[in-house]
């Protein structure tokens, strides 16, 4: 509707409810007449009696008023019948008779309320009506003696002034004898201002705005439309619309655009908003479901993070689904059952790779850089929607002061800026189960035979060319089955496991997340996997890097199966067999005993990589290399320091503790620091430092 039309229907509502209510008031005022008349009949009744006669000035006056009082309801029944006809569309209070299905009667009580709260006349007239001065206000009482066409069951709760809270009743003495006021939305409504109620405001959001989809999205946004638009042409009860996803903006403007399609706004309640006591909730279900009325409006309700621990919570959702017949979507990750009305679920996917190739060169259009090698390695590595891909480009583009000689960023420097960008936007939610690492090793800090070394390296080319050789070469039209990239990292603790993680996730740019198996693992059937499933869905949209460290206790040999609890150990097994083979990421597993590994588990990891204990010549470079340039040092002898037989990681405790003695101390690292230091190692690692070890130090 044009703007014009919109104040033309205003215009016209307020002058259709002024002559309404002109109407109302003098229904109230022939009641009046006529309570007066009765009483005058009655006093004259008594005077005759009594042998007084009427008075000639009174029997005269009657019939004038009469006729000046029709006059003037036919004045007014006239304005209300023009009125009416000038409407471009149906007035508030038509509609509103028409929505809730109102008798006349219904709506000249809602109208005589209304009356109350926007024509000063009508209290006087009211309490004049019930010969009370107090009593300035419409009751049933009133209502069923002053209007035309009442009826007793209008006053029930079933009925549709109490059942939709069109009005309230107040405290009295009787019903037909409590106060009644209009329900303040419907005043606005009536007034032809749409105003959300007051008691939903807090609880339900309205979602205006309208956002570009993906084809495949829109799609699915059409499909929805036309589902309820042809089973509302069937007269059937609408189904619910299911969304299932872990992406909550997508699922939003889907739902949004469905409800556009059809002309209806879109309510937002969140399931932790949705009241868990039965009063509470009821109440809800009713204003909501005037609200749908009034407002034209379809409910998203979001159930993405409601826990099936919180039983009155889950319970109250789902009264709240099934109860409801107003256009209803519920948007959560995993699919949810309904009992009793038809549920129709769609799986809500992140844009296809072209989708996101196009979405990429549309928001990179105005960048002065040829970016399209660095489009595929991004669609490759990340799977991002259209949100997050124009977060991203506005994140790089901000990313943009001069270089160092004054100049802007090169292209080269813009596309790590834009990869690195990616990388915040896919950041995983996995707080609860895994811990970020910030990687700081490199390949320099890494002291592992040639082999070994050589491995990492091949890794390394398969997470960066997995794009070439899957799409561009065909490889993935072959199968899914084992595209994942896996790889063991089997040694003792200390010999640089999880430093090599360290090394990649540096090397391809990529986070690095290592697994909280404590977290992840429990004793309850089912629930292992459902977190095994939580990290890879949330790891999957950026591709990064799992590490399993100390997997032994989640990877072991599977067992026979002697009870429930083994074969759903199994099953577990072979459900992160599943995962780990189509995982775009890469998943290393961190052993101490690779021999505890079931081997039909290691057939499926494309690397392993096996860490020996450092030898003499290795823990020499080891202590070469772990002192950073600016830690001042003095005599080291790094030919007797490798004499120490501990790994890696006890070398960089040792050499770190040293430091920390050597600052106090106020001199540089010394051999002395580092005795002092392998004695509290040892100590700490419960081994005796022998002579040999340590000959020569000081």
């Amino acid at each position: 509707m044009s703007e014009p039309a919109t104040n033309n229907w205003a215009e016209a509502n307020q002058r259709y409810l002024t002559a309404a209510l002109r109407v109302a008031r003098l229904n109230l005022e022939r009641h009046i007449a006529r309570s007066k008349k009765e009483r005058k009949a009655e006093q004259q009744q008594d005077k005759e009696r009594k042998g007084e006669p009427q008075q000639e000035k009174e029997r005269k006056a009657e019939p004038q008023q009469q006729q000046e009082q029709a006059r003037q309801e036919a004045a007014a029944q006239q304005a209300l019948e023009k009125a009416s006809a000038a409407m471009p569309s149906p007035a508030a209070l038509e509609r509103l008779g028409t929505m809730f299905s109102l008798s006349a009667f219904e709506r000249d009580l809602v109208l005589l309320c209304a009356g109350i709260e926007l024509d000063s006349r009508f209290a006087p007239l009211c309490a004049e009506a019930q010969g009370d001065p107090a009593r300035d206000f419409p009751t049933f009482s009133l209502a069923l003696a002053a209007l035309p066409g009442a009826f007793w069951s209008a006053s029930t709760p079933a009925a549709p002034l109490r059942r939709w809270r069109l009005i309230e009743v107040g405290a009295g003495a009787a019903l037909t004898l409590s106060p009644l006021r209009i329900d303040e939305r419907i005043l606005h409504f009536l007034a032809g201002v749409q105003h959300m109620d007051e008691r939903l405001a807090g609880l339900v959001e309205h979602l205006n705005e309208t956002s570009e989809l993906a084809p495949s999205h829109q799609a699915l946004a059409e499909r929805i439309a036309a589902l309820w638009s042809q089973s509302a042409e069937g007269s059937a009860a609408l189904p619910v619309v299911q969304l299932c996803g872990d992406e909550v903006a997508d699922k939003r403007a889907i739902a949004v655009a469905a409800c556009a399609a059809l002309g209806l706004r879109v309510g937002l309640l969140a399931a932790q908003s949705v009241p868990t006591g039965a009063s509470e909730l009821d109440g809800f279900l009713r204003l909501w479901g005037r609200e749908t009325v009034l407002g034209n409006s379809a409910l998203l309700l979001e159930a993405n993070e409601l826990e099936a621990s919180d039983a009155a919570r889950a319970g109250a959702v789902n009264k709240l689904v099934e109860s409801l017949s107003c256009p209803l979507v519920v948007s959560s990750v995993e699919r949810r059952r309904s009992s009793h009305k038809p549920l129709v679920t769609f799986d809500v996917l992140k844009p296809t790779a072209d989708e996101q190739r196009e979405l990429w060169k549309r928001a990179l259009g105005e960048t002065p850089f040829n970016l399209e090698g660095r489009v595929e390695a991004l669609v490759s590595q990340f799977n991002l929607n259209l949100q997050r891909v124009r977060t991203a480009h506005a994140e790089a583009s901000g990313r943009q002061p001069p270089g160092e000689n004054g100049h802007a960023l090169s292209a080269e420097e813009f596309g790590q800026a834009l990869w690195d960008a990616c990388r915040t936007q896919a950041r995983p939610r996995l707080d609860d189960l895994a811990q970020r690492i910030e990687p700081a090793a490199r390949w320099e800090d890494l002291v592992l035979p040639a082999p070994q070394l050589r491995t990492l390296r091949d890794l390394a080319v398969h997470v960066r060319r997995r794009a070439q050789v899957y799409e561009t070469w065909g490889f993935a039209s072959k199968g899914e089955r084992g595209l994942g990239v896996s790889a063991l990292f089997a040694g003792a603790s200390g010999t640089g496991k999880t430093m090599s993680a360290e090394v990649l996730a540096n090397e391809l740019r990529l986070d690095l997340y290592r697994i909280d198996l404590s977290a992840v693992v429990s004793k309850y059937i089912g629930e292992t996997e459902k977190n095994l499933r939580r990290v890879f869905d949330a790891a999957e949209e950026g591709g990064a890097i799992l590490l399993f460290d100390e997997a032994d206790a989640l990877f072991g040999k599977r067992s026979e199966v002697k009870d429930s609890h083994d074969r759903y150990a199994n099953i577990e097994v072979s459900y992160l067999l599943q995962r780990m083979e189509a995982y775009r990421g890469l998943a290393i597993l961190t052993t101490n005993l690779k021999g505890s590994l079931d081997t039909a588990f290691l057939r499926r990891i494309r690397f392993i990589v096996h860490y020996p204990f450092p030898d003499a010549g290795q823990r020499a470079e080891i202590w070469r290399r772990i002192f950073p340039r600016e830690t001042p040092t003095e005599n080291l002898d790094f030919g007797k320091l490798a004499l120490l037989n501990v790994a890696g990681g006890n070398i960089r405790n040792v050499a770190l503790n040293a430091a920390f003695l050597a600052a106090d101390a106020g001199e540089p690292v010394r051999m002395a620091h580092l005795l002092r230091a392998a004695q509290g190692e040892y100590t700490k690692l419960e081994k005796s430092l022998t002579e040999a070890e340590v000959r020569g130090w000081v």
